[in-house]
């Protein structure tokens, strides 16, 4: 299986670097091949210009698409699964993370008649959150960000779809380390049982 990775997270030292290395030891293990967009590292603008909003406004599926957004279609149309790995802020997406859906999920390609994006076998969220598990159920943040992802990002574009909140891990407690290995081993499976 080929599996596309969405990384998104401003500093190589984080705790979500090392879910996204754990996760993709897990592919190896499991013989699977994959490619990562690493947001940052590869300066993805998550601003979309006047001429996207109108293409996306006014579904003019002639209006051309900037390079980066292609090279994003091709990744995912010559993926089998999408994985997206980053760090919960204010309840959703990194700022840039949500600027790749604004630029990558187009007319015709994500949404729209005669779509092009292939129908991908599985897609999975690893989300690494400062808040308990708890916290997020008690409140209904876990379902809310899990209906927008999986049943608006990843609607019907993937069979089947899975995100994993791997709580308590804000630098300020000391659960964090107790956390540590439980959540870099279930990032592992998760990459071992794709």
């Amino acid at each position: 299986m080929k599996v596309f990775i969405v990384y998104c997270h401003p500093s190589k030292d984080s705790f979500t670097n090392e879910v996204k290395e754990s996760f993709i030891s897990g592919l190896e293990k499991a013989g699977h091949n994959y490619i990562v967009s690493d947001l940052y590292e590869m300066n993805f603008n998550g601003e979309m210009t006047e001429n996207e909003y109108i293409r996306e406004a006014y579904y003019r599926k002639e209006f051309p698409l900037p390079d980066d957004v292609l090279s994003e279609h091709e990744k995912i149309n010559t993926s089998d699964a999408i994985v997206f790995i980053y760090p919960v802020f204010w309840s959703d997406v990194p700022a840039k993370l949500k600027g790749w859906f604004d630029r990558v999920w187009t007319y015709g390609f994500a949404y729209g008649e005669n779509r092009s994006m292939k129908l991908l076998e599985k897609g999975l969220v690893l989300c690494v959150a400062g808040n308990t598990a708890e916290y997020f159920e008690s409140t209904g943040l876990g379902e809310a960000m899990s209906k927008v992802f999986l049943d608006d990002r990843f609607f019907d574009r993937v069979k089947s779809k899975e995100m994993i909140i791997l709580g308590e891990t804000s630098r300020e407690t000391s659960a964090r380390e107790l956390n540590r290995q439980k959540h870099l081993l279930k990032a592992y499976d998760a990459g071992a049982g794709l």
